[in-house]
């Protein structure tokens, strides 16, 4: 995933700085170098040896050091992209006022890489004004932000602070190295996952999907900018808090969904495994295994189908075919029959 990918961890001083520690493992294990910055403050929380034992790279803590090359300039050139992780509402103030007065400061002053904020801090800081439009003036400018997640904080507060979880950070930093955030004012529409159609209260009708296809491209989608809206029956993975998601486990309810939200999408991607058929009558109760049992099916609404009658010539419509046999020829004739692009 990250292999041979030249990474700059940043670290600053919040108490999400032992998280940084599992993220600089996950880089290291995904195949990337790992150089670390901790600031002042950072080495507070953490000590510097324990980000040379993960990474087995220099961690570099001072500005200025007679036996080491010129090391805001060193590190800058070297990096393929540069990740601020915790990163405080001191750090992002400064880059956005062009202070450069410590080593971090400094070499994000002089790269020419992509930089990566991912901010984590008490709520109330997160929600300053101040810090808002630092965030805003840096985006505007080219800075990449993943935001902070909801949930509770070490200061005790609750709320959109907490440090992300590191996969998705290393998720986030995959991409921007291969992708600007080209997608932006792009609205696009990902259904994902198994839909279930009950028999009785016990037992459905289902398939093997498991929505990591859909919940890849939605993913990718948002992190590059786009406006995503993920409509997903049973899914077997965890959708990150940052997706707009919306369950739909029954054909009817993802059908529903998606007509009322087809009209606004630019592009729809169909990956979800929707349920042909479903049980004619639906028990109320338990259908007890005393009896044998025949089950009558119904067909259900080719959602597909109809999003290609109605798409304007301006939406891009994509499906999914999951098939076992005749592969080729039968994608073909989905994409025909479909009107699929």
């Amino acid at each position: 995933m990250l292999n041979s990918k030249k990474i700059l961890l940043c670290v600053t001083g919040g108490i999400a700085v032992y998280k940084a520690v599992d993220l600089a493992s996950k880089f290291t294990k995904l195949g990337a170098e790992v150089r670390t910055i901790m600031t002042t403050s950072a080495c507070e929380f953490v000590s510097p040896l324990t980000f040379k034992s993960i990474t087995h790279q220099k961690v570099v803590t001072k500005m200025f050091d007679p036996e080491a090359d010129i090391e805001h300039i060193s590190l800058a050139d070297w990096a393929d992209i540069v990740v601020i992780a915790p990163a405080t509402a001191n750090i992002i103030g400064k880059i956005a006022g062009g202070i450069a007065d410590d080593l971090l400061s400094t070499t994000i002053m002089a790269t020419t890489a992509p930089v990566l904020i991912v901010p984590a801090m008490n709520i109330h800081m997160y929600e300053n004004p101040i810090v808002q439009q630092n965030i805003k003036k840096l985006s505007d400018l080219g800075y990449l932000f993943m935001e902070p997640e909801y949930g509770k904080l070490a200061c005790g507060y609750e709320g959109k602070g907490r440090f992300p979880k590191t996969v998705e950070i290393c998720y986030f930093t995959k991409t921007f190295l291969d992708h600007k955030r080209d997608l932006l004012k792009q609205n696009i529409l990902i259904t994902a996952g198994a839909n279930i159609e009950n028999i009785d209260p016990m037992r459905f009708i289902s398939n093997r999907s498991s929505g990591k296809m859909g919940l890849a491209l939605a993913r990718a989608a948002h992190i590059r900018g786009a406006k995503v809206k993920f409509v997903h029956a049973k899914v077997l993975v965890e959708i990150p808090e940052y997706i707009d998601a919306v369950e739909t486990l029954t054909a009817q309810e993802m059908y529903d969904a998606v007509i009322q939200e087809f009209p606004n999408d630019d592009i729809i991607f169909k990956t979800a495994a929707v349920a042909d058929f479903t049980p004619a009558k639906k028990a109320e109760n338990k259908i007890k295994k005393d009896k044998s049992m025949s089950l009558e099916l119904t067909r259900t609404t080719d959602i597909l189908a109809e999003l290609g009658k109605q798409k304007t010539k301006n939406q891009i419509l994509i499906g999914f075919a999951a098939e076992s046999e005749d592969i080729i020829d039968n994608a073909r004739k989905k994409l025909k029959a479909k009107n699929l692009d």
